[in-house]
């Protein structure tokens, strides 16, 4: 289906064209435009022809001339310029299964779309991409594609994915290599199932397909209190953890000897549940997959440590950091580095908050809800201010998972709520803010 135009951007090479909202775009250059993809990468040129269809069905052919690259400047009624495609595995450790009941519908969309995977950083397993997909994604040459792995192994990814296709699914790693297609992997660390020599296995396997496999990341599920009747899976011990650990040290001082790159890399919450320290930022290389919890702590820490010189002397306003319970060894480290050189920071104090509303095993603070934030910080001495992890938030910051608002929380704690961007050189602004 054609996707409907919605509006037109102020100034945008559309609006100069003549381009009006409620026509449907129908083709760039003669090439039908089925959604963001299409539009995108058929609308790159500077010289453009639009076929446009208006409300009575009537056709018309509209020239657009701008820079290559720009953006045409249409709005459509979604971003996809269609339908989401919906994740059909049941993967045992699926977060989203592990939701309570009563939260807002949007959370427990499963999305599994190859267009978001591109264009947005989505992960995707595969199992829903037909040969039309496939053909599409080589001929478009989309790079890089961020793929959910989990398991080399056919059958044992069937098992993880509870989906027949999972297994085939992995010859389309060999076809998108072929084809120059860059990915970035990830493998979802299941104790007893995929770890051990099944790990092993996996990271040989992906090594083979290097260097359009650019990255790969091994992180453990979380697991939340609310698995009843789901896949008998434990939580990841300490021991488990250093095991996944040195398998995955192991490989990427291998990969950096082969090939300049260690290729492979460990969650953070892997070498805090086993109780090791944190590489270095350099260990990181580029940072690949920051975004999933790879190098992040260590990247913040550093953050906060090459911008403290400019703040020495300073002093604060009483504060109160609430951080989940992975994090908040860290900050706390980090306060008492910036004690020496900066006033009134003894005063300010990180408080642990616990994840009563997912349970104990969740310890990040991206997954903290307004009402634990509530139970466990009302009644104590606080300061002026609550500085938060901006990511506790809906993107635009307006709501916690649970629909609490900052401003509900803040009036219930009788301080304001700050959230802090995932930066350590934002952490010290907030910090001394007038």
């Amino acid at each position: 289906m054609a996707p409907k135009i919605v509006g037109i951007d102020a100034g945008s090479p559309a609006a100069r064209a003549g381009v009006r909202p409620g026509e449907t775009l129908l083709a760039i250059d003669g090439t039908p435009v089925r959604d963001v993809l299409d539009y995108k990468f058929y609308g790159y040129d500077a010289h453009l022809a639009l076929r446009l269809a208006a409300e009575d069905g009537t056709e018309r052919e509209v020239p657009v001339k701008k820079r290559e690259g720009e953006d045409i400047g249409l709005v459509f009624e979604t971003y996809l310029m269609d339908k989401m495609k919906r994740c059909s595995n049941g993967c045992v450790f699926c977060f989203i299964d592990q939701l309570p009941k009563g939260m807002r519908e949007t959370l427990y969309v499963k999305d599994d779309d190859a267009r978001l995977s591109f264009l947005m950083g989505n992960y995707i397993s595969l199992t829903n991409l037909s040969e039309a997909d496939v053909q599409r994604i080589l001929k478009m040459h989309i790079s890089p594609v961020n793929v959910s792995v989990q398991t080399t192994n056919p059958e044992l990814r069937v098992k993880m994915l509870r989906n027949r296709r999972a297994g085939e699914a992995l010859k389309i790693l060999g076809r998108f290599a072929e084809g120059g297609i860059t990915m970035n992997c990830q493998l979802v660390v299941c104790e007893g199932m995929n770890d051990g020599d099944e790990l092993r296995r996996s990271l040989s396997d992906l090594e083979k397909l290097y260097p359009a496999v650019n990255s790969i990341s091994v992180v453990p599920f979380g697991m939340t209190r609310h698995r009843e009747g789901l896949y008998p899976l434990q939580p990841t011990t300490a021991g488990g953890a250093a095991n996944i650990i040195d398998i995955v040290e192991a490989f990427a001082a291998h990969c950096m000897e082969a090939y300049g790159t260690r290729l492979a890399w460990g969650g953070d919450e892997l070498y805090i549940k086993a109780g090791r320290p944190l590489p270095d930022v350099d260990y990181y290389e580029d940072f690949t997959q920051f975004e999933n919890g790879i190098g992040m702590m260590s990247l913040f820490m550093d953050e906060f440590r090459t911008a403290l010189p400019g703040y020495e002397g300073r002093g604060a306003r009483p504060f109160t950091i609430a951080t989940g319970t992975a994090a908040a060894p860290f900050l706390a480290q980090l306060l008492d580095e910036a004690s020496p050189s900066c006033h009134n920071l003894e005063a300010s104090r990180v408080i642990s908050i616990r994840n009563d509303f997912f349970g104990e095993g969740v310890s990040v603070a991206g997954l903290i809800t307004g009402q634990d934030l509530v139970r466990q910080l009302r009644g104590r001495a606080l300061g002026e201010r609550v500085l938060i992890s901006a990511n506790m938030l809906r993107d635009g910051g307006d709501v916690f998972l649970d629909d609490m608002t900052p401003g509900q929380v803040g009036e219930a704690l009788g301080v304001p709520l700050v959230p802090v961007e995932i930066d350590g050189a934002d952490l010290l602004r907030k910090i001394f803010e007038s």
